[in-house]
């Protein structure tokens, strides 16, 4: 059958929805070996991780079985929703790769500020203490915080920041589009008789 036809978009669907849980199962399989190895010891933000991992599996897991059995009402929700995902990560993915240096570390501050358990996990795993000034005073979880020899955490994150971000922005961008084209294929296909029904029994 041509690939215009009903065969070729339910597979083109399915292996979408396919490509989805494996990304999904991959965030909380990260999420779980960050915690396993401890590299990160924050609560929030491997509670964060996993839940959109178990998000996006359940919005997968809508689309492989409204594609499998051609479920209108199903493959309507889904398409709805993996809509609204596509504009809110397109938004994310656009300020990512448009934050300058200097918003890159006004973000950094807050953020170092604004939790204790991951500021714990940063200047273990970069070996430093402080943001921007090292405080022997302070508490610290750093190796290098033995000998009071540490540098500030805050150089060390903005010297990764700016890739991590355009990373992060890229893989966020490419996906959206692949959303989008799960939203094409998911009104394509509801709107397509399956050759193999009864043709008076379409919805």
């Amino acid at each position: 059958m041509a690939c215009g036809g009903f065969a070729c978009s339910k597979n083109c669907l399915c292996a979408l929805n396919l490509l989805y849980t494996l990304v999904s199962l991959l965030l909380i399989g990260i999420a779980a070996w960050g915690i396993g190895f401890g590299l990160i010891s924050s609560f929030r933000v491997v509670g964060v991780v996993i839940a959109v991992g178990v998000f996006l599996f359940f919005i997968a897991l809508v689309g492989l079985i409204g594609a499998v059995k051609h479920h209108q009402v199903l493959l309507f929700f889904y398409m709805i929703i993996l809509l609204l995902v596509f504009i809110v990560q397109f938004a994310v993915s656009c300020a990512c790769l448009a934050l300058n240096e200097e918003q890159q570390s006004e973000l950094l501050e807050v953020g170092w500020n604004n939790t204790n358990s991951a500021r714990a996990d940063i200047e273990r795993n970069l070996n430093c203490c402080g943001f921007r000034v090292f405080d022997p005073n302070e508490t610290c979880t750093s190796d290098c915080y033995r000998s009071l020899h540490c540098k500030p955490c805050a150089p060390i994150m903005e010297e990764y920041s700016g890739m991590v971000l355009r990373f992060v922005g890229g893989i966020g961008l490419f996906f959206s589009f692949t959303e989008i084209l799960g939203v094409w294929l998911t009104y394509r296909y509801r709107n397509q008789k399956d050759p193999r029904a009864n043709p008076s029994a379409f919805i």
